[in-house]
């Protein structure tokens, strides 16, 4: 048997602003011209990446969303029709050897960047400011100046992949989302409409760019009709999902390469992202979402994944009662919050602060589990840390005595934060002299 060709379909250069590459893209159009062409059943690799390995998150606090996500492609797989099914296994991802390092960031709401009112993160009214890691790659595992005492090995994973939609697929997304904005009665932007601002279209002439600008969807959410942003952390080497085609030639793009996640990357830009090389294969099954009677994708995943022994995680569990007392009908999303905040809670003991929990929490290999959404009026959800990732002893065991674990990376003129009392109208303090009234 001989060995599988791979080809180079995309490289992405570190030196070059990714605006000016035209193998990158960063909105969801069918018009974006094609960035090369794929054989079916062709194996081949593709290299991504994109703040700086310091100890300032200026550089989080100062970020335009209005840049993410550049992908690479779209590429053109060849006998790809609407109405197929693209096949994609990643046969391997891995760091770039230019870049061994990544980046865990949090959100940053009172300085409106990262804010709930520009994405925001899963606990961004108790956590405005701010913040980041840096994570060293050593081989399989990765360590943190800014989080001592962890090490763990990454599940390496790419944050995006899809298709392209069609122009009636595009266009209900438009319509849907604006529907949503338009109803909006919430202290929050509840999701971001087409935008000029940055867009970048590939090799695409300027009147195509200015269409793509007007009418392009965001690359932030996933959606049903064809994945995207999903966040998926065990869609990994060896993992397989089926994608639906929606172009002729399928216009297939991936990004957003991730060393290591937890389940569901909470503090919005949470997993470790990286620049790395993505290896795949692709295959197209004619007729696939008649035939699987497709609406949403679908994904086998792989053999690859961190395996703690039984007994190993320590589970914490959270319900739909919010941190004021106040009673939620069956919401997972305030069950998995509190169940977050329990952790927190847990690791603060150790010395910890809660800004390197929350960022912990985000990017190492947790796992996050709806338990009961039946037994009204409580959602349960549990979280399973695993105990060995720390270099101590993390079992419940009574009193502890707390260590200097240093801290993460804030923005200029903030040195610490953590939440000191609860209640609804608790303060919470931050380094730095910034308070943050509820």
């Amino acid at each position: 048997m001989g060995l599988t060709e791979i080809r180079k379909a995309c490289e992405v250069s570190l030196d070059i602003p990714a605006e000016q590459q035209p193998k990158l893209h960063n909105r969801w159009h069918p018009d974006i011209p094609f960035a090369g062409t794929i054989k079916d059943g062709e194996t081949v690799d593709w290299t991504g990446g994109q703040i700086g390995n310091n100890d300032s998150a200026d550089d989080m606090k100062n970020v335009d969303l209005t840049r993410i996500h550049y992908l690479s492609g779209p590429f053109e797989i060849a006998e790809a029709e609407p109405g197929d099914v693209l096949l994609v296994e990643i046969m391997d991802v891995q760091p770039m050897e230019k870049a061994p390092w990544g980046l865990c960031p949090a959100v940053d709401n009172l300085l409106g960047v990262f804010d709930k009112n520009n994405g925001g993160g899963f606990l961004d009214e108790l956590y405005p400011t701010a913040a980041k890691a840096i994570w060293d790659f050593e081989g399989i595992y990765c360590t943190s100046r800014h989080i001592p005492h962890v090490k763990f090995p990454g599940l390496i994973h790419p944050g995006i992949l899809g298709c392209a939609p069609s122009a009636e697929v595009l266009a209900e997304w438009n319509r849907r989302e604006g529907e949503l904005i338009a109803a909006n009665k919430l202290d929050r932007i509840v999701a971001q409409p087409p935008n000029a601002k940055n867009v970048h279209a590939g090799s695409a002439s300027a009147e195509i760019k200015e269409k793509v600008g007007r009418e392009g969807a965001r690359t932030i959410p996933g959606r049903p009709e064809h994945g995207g942003n999903c966040d998926i952390k065990n869609l990994s080497r060896g993992s397989k999902i089926y994608l639906p085609v929606h172009v002729k030639g399928a216009k297939f793009s991936v990004g957003d390469l991730h060393f290591s996640q937890g389940d569901g990357e909470i503090s919005f830009c949470g997993a470790i992202e990286m620049a790395g090389v993505v290896t795949m294969n692709f295959k197209v099954m004619k007729n696939g979402v008649a035939d699987l009677g497709m609406k949403s994708p679908l994904y086998l995943p792989g053999p690859v994944e961190p395996h703690y022994g039984p007994g190993r995680y320590l589970t914490f569990e959270g319900f739909s009662v919010d941190e004021h007392g106040k009673q939620h009908y069956m919401d997972v999303t305030v069950a998995y919050r509190q169940t977050i905040l329990r952790c927190i809670e847990y690791l603060r003991r150790f010395g910890y602060s809660d800004y390197q929990v929350y960022l912990l929490l985000s990017c190492a290999p947790v796992q996050g589990h709806i338990a009961g959404i039946v037994d009204i009026p409580n959602a349960c959800t549990t979280l399973g840390l695993p105990m060995d990732i720390f270099d101590f002893d993390i079992s419940p065991k009574g009193p502890v005595t707390k260590m200097d674990m240093g801290n993460c990376a804030y923005e200029t003129g903030v040195t610490e934060g953590k939440i000191t009392s609860g209640g609804e109208n608790s303060e919470i303090s931050w380094g730095g002299g910034l308070t943050y009234k509820k």
